[in-house]
């Protein structure tokens, strides 16, 4: 009897440890490895850390400066404000670093045409220059570019120069850099320019011809399927190297409708691109984005009044960032990430914006998600008054006239006219609905205002509306 007992005891336990490996959540793959001394792979959507070697350890950044720089340029200039290169603009850089566009005192660049040079073959003369244009001085860009660090959150670097030259203070550490990187490659206009393998500079003094420059980014532009360097996942990105720095390189890939980032601080020759490629694939091949629209519905569903602070929501009037998502282990559920409601906001929070839902897996950030106060009905302050009442029923009056020329919507004219023989006779319902009719009002008329746009007849509308009220201001 009590070895049947035994053996019974063991069937329970043995299933029960073969009920907890079949349910326990994926662990967080961590079995790659890389040979520079630090490095980072990060989803650009979510700002999860995938992988980390040395993320906090300070380095000196070489030429992945210049992404900072172009991202501040961009920020604060027009891309065909032009250029003057300064003597001191030409001549400020270290013995040896050379002139890739030969340049010299006078010579004048379309900001666009330098922000190529700056990254596509990393031009420190063009930092300089860049620097100069936008923030009067090269002094006055690198406070620019340090409390640009402040606002993205970055505590662990610092820059004084806009070239990524050698510096006494200028260091990055990988997760930083990583930060910076996922700003920058936000922008639309810096991937465009960080994705061309060449681009054609205009003539200057030296080169009265112009002259074409390439990408150095082996990931970037390499289109041979048998070289160590094709990745064609990767879309952008910069390269630098310094002696004390060795080679540094960030990288921006986009593959199954995800963005991925890696940054190598002081890699080793051609290994460093190496690096990069591998921590970009192992981030695209074991890990999976979670979107939390339509899943995420605590806050957000059923009729329990939701406390966040010192104010109680209904659920309906609540919702959730779009777009937002979780990076996690492929094959995790979303039910097993961890979040935190957070109601003290952080600068920056958008409009709208109630509390922050922080996202954890395995006590790693994975992710957040802000959840909005869905917009109410529109304030006392933003009622129209009667003089802008007045106008839109004049470009109503207007925009019926020029339908019927046009023949265009019948039935909208009709509900048009409508409206406007509601709002002449005054009546209760107008009265009671005046702030919605004026907004509905306003908002057809921008509608076909566009569309007219498109069709080339703007003007025609124009001048209907300046007859009507020509017309009124004569009676």
């Amino acid at each position: 009897m009590k070895r049947r007992i035994k053996v019974l005891l063991s069937c329970v336990l043995i299933c029960q440890l073969f009920l907890m490996t079949v349910y326990a959540k994926p662990d967080w793959p961590s079995d790659t490895g890389i040979q520079a001394e630090s490095g980072i792979v990060i989803d650009a959507d979510t700002g999860a850390v995938i992988f980390g070697q040395n993320i906090h350890a300070a380095y000196p950044p070489a030429s992945i400066t210049k992404i900072l720089t172009a991202l501040i340029v961009l920020e604060n200039s027009d891309l065909t404000d032009m250029v003057t290169f300064s003597k001191d603009a030409v001549n400020n850089v270290e013995e040896g670093s050379g002139n890739k566009l030969n340049v010299t005192n006078g010579d004048t660049l379309s900001v666009e045409d330098c922000l190529y040079s700056l990254i596509l073959h990393s031009c420190n003369q063009a930092a300089n220059a860049l620097a100069e244009h936008v923030g009067g001085s090269r002094e006055a860009f690198v406070k620019m570019m340090n409390d640009k660090l402040v606002e993205l959150g970055c505590t662990e670097s610092h820059f004084e120069n806009p070239s990524g030259l050698n510096g006494d203070t200028q260091h990055v550490t990988a997760y930083d850099m990583a930060l910076i990187a996922r700003a920058a490659y936000n922008n639309k206009k810096l991937v465009e320019i960080s994705s061309a393998i060449t681009h054609k500079i205009p003539p200057t003094s030296k080169n009265p011809n112009g002259m074409t420059i390439e990408n150095e980014h082996r990931l970037v532009k390499t289109k041979d399927e048998s070289s160590e360097f094709y990745y064609p996942a990767a879309v952008a990105g910069k390269t630098g190297y310094l002696i004390k720095a060795g080679n540094t390189v960030v990288t921006y890939a986009e593959k199954d409708g995800r963005r991925l980032i890696s940054v190598i601080l002081k890699g080793k020759p051609r290994q460093y691109f190496i690096d990069g490629k591998n921590l970009l694939e192992f981030g695209f091949t074991n890990f999976e984005n979670l979107p939390l629209a339509g899943n995420e519905t605590e806050y957000t569903s059923g009729d329990t009044p939701v406390s966040i602070g010192s104010k109680s929501y209904q659920p309906s009037d609540l919702e959730l960032e779009q777009n937002a998502a979780v990076t996690v282990p492929k094959g995790a559920e979303l039910s097993e990430v961890d979040k935190e409601l957070v109601t003290d906001l952080p600068v920056g929070s958008p409009k709208g914006a109630v509390a922050l839902i922080r996202y954890t897996y395995n006590d790693r950030a994975v992710g957040q998600a802000y959840l909005l106060a869905k917009e109410q009905e529109e304030s006392q302050s933003e009622k129209p008054s009667a003089e802008s009442s007045g106008k839109q029923e004049e470009e109503t009056k207007a925009e019926t006239n020029h339908n019927s020329q046009k023949g265009i919507g019948v039935m909208g004219t009709l509900g048009i006219a409508a409206a406007v023989f509601a709002l002449a006779a005054g009546t209760v319902f107008v009265v009671k609905k005046k702030r919605k009719e004026s907004k509905e009002i306003a908002m057809r008329k921008e509608e076909r205002r566009r569309r007219l746009q498109e069709d080339g007849d703007a003007a025609d509308f124009e001048r209907i509306l300046n007859e009507r009220r020509n017309k009124k201001k004569q009676n």
